[in-house]
């Protein structure tokens, strides 16, 4: 009975813990939407959140979506073109690059760079006291702490998925071209791509965007103002925001696509 107690006793931990992580997105959420919550240090927070996750990773994201369009586009273009296909490079691509790959590359990146800065930079103020004085001057630590850094991170994974998907399509687009490959106009191959776009995709990459996005900016900051007083914590809050993270962007991907496709 005490294994089965502790198998209770670990579901339920789960459920508390995933449920306080809707809540707080929801609320995260709510305040966002109220124009009086963005006051000017909110604003400058949100503001320097989105310069150190969306512009200052522009280059190493537009790299990867360099490396990706001469790999896809290259290899999706020569083989169509074998078989005489050529019609279905737009689905192809789209379904490959703006439904999967793009959202979730970003959102790798984005994790590994700004999630693990997110959870070490609160869990180092919990360590020196930081976030004790916020509470002994009245101020609610999460529109300060926990909105800014989330919205941010949801907005600049949506504009840098945005970013991939062009630098990809450009960069495979050109590449054929130096290389000879039947790639056809640049008005065939942007028609065909447009084309292939439903209204659906839409939908998919905003939700495959600003989802994660939103929760990587929670749960990091959840686990960066869990920790304690020993500085031996922060690279655990950070490593376990990084895991988690990476789980909700699985999940919501998941679900996300049975969504929208099915």
């Amino acid at each position: 009975m005490s294994f089965i107690g502790r198998i209770g006793g670990a579901a339920i931990r789960r459920w508390r813990e995933h449920r306080d992580l809707i809540a707080s997105a929801a609320v995260a959420v709510a305040l966002a939407l109220r124009p009086r919550t963005w006051r000017r240090p909110i604003r400058a927070v949100l503001a320097r959140q989105i310069l150190f996750t969306g512009v200052d990773a522009i280059p190493f994201v537009a790299m990867v979506a360099a490396v990706i369009g001469l790999a896809i586009v290259l290899q999706t273009q020569a083989q169509l073109a074998r078989l005489g296909q050529t019609a279905y490079v737009g689905p192809i691509l789209v379904a490959v690059v703006i439904r999967e790959a793009g959202p979730l590359l970003v959102n790798f990146v984005i994790i590994m760079r700004s999630g693990t800065a997110i959870a070490s930079e609160l869990s180092t103020m919990q360590v020196n006291g930081e976030i004790r004085v916020l509470d002994a001057q009245g101020l609610d630590p999460f529109p300060y702490l926990a909105l800014p850094r989330a919205a941010g991170v949801a907005v600049s994974v949506f504009c840098l998925t945005i970013l991939f998907v062009l630098v990809s399509f450009a960069v495979g687009y050109a590449a054929g071209v130096m290389m000879e490959a039947p790639m056809g106009t640049v008005t065939m191959f942007v028609e065909g791509v447009a084309k292939a776009i439903l209204p659906a995709d839409i939908l998919n990459v905003v939700a495959k965007t600003l989802i994660p996005g939103l929760l990587t900016g929670i749960i990091c900051t959840a686990e960066g103002l869990g920790v304690h007083r020993a500085l031996t914590e922060v690279p655990k809050a950070a490593s376990r925001g990084v895991v988690r993270s990476v789980a909700a962007l699985f999940f919501v991907s998941v679900i996300v696509s049975l969504v929208t496709y099915l």
